[in-house]
Formats: structure tokens, sequence, C-alpha cells
């Protein structure tokens, strides 16, 4: 059995400001007993301009980011899932949206690299294109953890049940998911997207969102959740800053495998 935790932030413009909240945050879960801690995407940056990541864009391995998540990891001796992490790429105009995981030393274990960008029109005037300012990954992530193997995926990336299929093949029990969901398509398919992925994979996410009012006039759904291989929530924050803390237990996810085994009936891959 391990205890987990969902980091909800309403991330600002201020990156220093946002480093701060997280510690508290990272500090919070700790005294609470988490082990793994999943921070939401953007959580060091929500610019009033999507261009404002690229101007804190980091070199990988270097960087106040990144130094803050190793630091948090070997002060509180926990794992961080560090959300994403705004980092350098050929493109001067454009960043690697990178989720990098650090074990219980400070050490980067994995990087995944979000390969799925949001370029959508909702109406009413709201638009998004990810594509304009990071570039896309290619490589499916899962890692060695004392908590179970861990794939990484990152918001958008719920929406494409492939990629967690692939996730699964590689050996995945355990999927943290940080994200930064709109209010409106959160509204309509955030929960059911996020049940779905543990259902159809027998497995447990960490859906760690953003969740409030930003300054540029951006509204984020929130609801982070961890949900169990079977879709159970165990725990769900709606709104604002907070942490979300369940327990696991992969030995629960083995039985429920074995005894329901859907994906061993896999006919078509």
């Amino acid at each position: 059995m391990s205890k987990v935790a969902a980091i909800q932030m309403a991330s600002a413009p201020q990156r220093d400001a946002n480093l701060m909240e997280a510690r508290r945050l990272i500090h919070l879960a700790k005294d609470q007993g988490a082990e793994l801690v999943v921070l939401p995407e953007n959580f060091p940056i929500m610019g009033i301009q999507e261009s404002d990541k690229v101007e804190i864009r980091e070199a990988y391995g270097d960087g106040p980011i990144q130094t803050f998540l190793s630091e948090q990891a070997a002060k509180h001796g926990i794992w961080i899932v560090g959300g994403t992490v705004p980092i350098w790429c050929d493109d001067p105009n454009k960043i690697i949206a990178a989720s990098i995981l650090y074990n219980a030393q400070g050490q980067e274990v994995a990087r995944y690299e979000k390969i799925h960008l949001f370029d959508v029109e909702l109406g009413n005037e709201e638009s998004y294109k990810e594509s304009e300012t990071i570039t896309s990954g290619t490589d499916v992530i899962v890692a060695d953890t004392p908590f179970g193997k861990l794939g990484l995926a990152i918001c958008y990336d719920l929406r494409f049940p492939e990629l967690f299929r692939q996730l699964i093949d590689k050996g995945a029990e355990i999927i943290a998911i940080p994200s930064a969901f709109t209010a409106t398509t959160g509204k309509a398919h955030w929960e059911v997207l996020v049940r779905a992925r543990a259902i159809e994979n027998l497995c447990y996410v960490i859906a760690a969102d953003q969740g409030g009012y930003h300054l540029s006039g951006r509204n984020t759904y929130g609801d982070s959740m961890i949900v169990d291989p079977w879709g159970n929530i165990l725990n769900r924050l709606s709104q604002g800053a907070g942490v979300v803390l369940a327990d696991i237990d992969i030995e629960h996810m083995h039985n429920t495998r074995r005894t329901f085994p859907c994906l061993q009936h896999r006919k078509l891959k």
C-alpha cells in the first residue's frame, strides 16, 4: 500500500510565485503521508499569452524549475512528477512540454514529452493552438518506481486511448496525467475520460489538474482525482489549490486483472 497525491493549482504568470505555491502544497502532501506527488500541467506558469512560457524555458537538466523539483524531492524524500517543465528545443519560438519524474534522492528518473497538442476551436471565441508554442514528443514512457510501474501522459493525451494501451503494453500499473483542462471541455468530458482510462486499462490513474481562474482570462476545470482500476474515484477536489490523497494497492490491481482478465482478451493490437 502506498499513499499518492495529486496537487491542484491555479497557476499565475509569475514563475517564482508558482514555485512558492507548489512548495507549500508539496509540503502539505508530505505532511499527510504522500510518497509520490503529481503536479499539474503548466504548474510553473499560466501566462497572459501562450508565448510567455517560452520566455522561461530551460536547458534540459539545468534551470530554476528543474532545480526546484529535484530539491523538493530530495528534501522530503518523495517521488515527484513535475507536471510540465518548459524545456529548450531547436525552434526559438517553442518549447518541449516535459513531464519529468524525480526519485526520493532528487535524481531524474524519466522524462516524457507531450505527444498530442491541443489545437482546437471551442466556439464563443475560445480557441487554443499549442502547436504554435510546443513541439510534440514521440516516445511512450514507463518508469520503475517503488509504488509500481508508472506511465506518464499529459492533458490532451487523455483523449487518445491508443497511447494508454502502449503504456500498458510497457507494463504500466499507475498512470500520472498532469493536466490543465479547460472549464468547457472539463465539464463535458474530464471525469468520464479519466475513469475510462483507468477502467479499460485496469490501472490506477492520478489526474492532477489546474483548477481555477487565471489572469489570462482562462478558466481551468479542476476536479483533480485519483481513480482505482475498477473506475472508483478514491478522492477528488473540485476547484482551487489543494492536495488530493489516496492509498493505492498494486496487489489489488493485479488481483483485479487476474479475476477480470480483459487485457488478456484483446484481439486487435
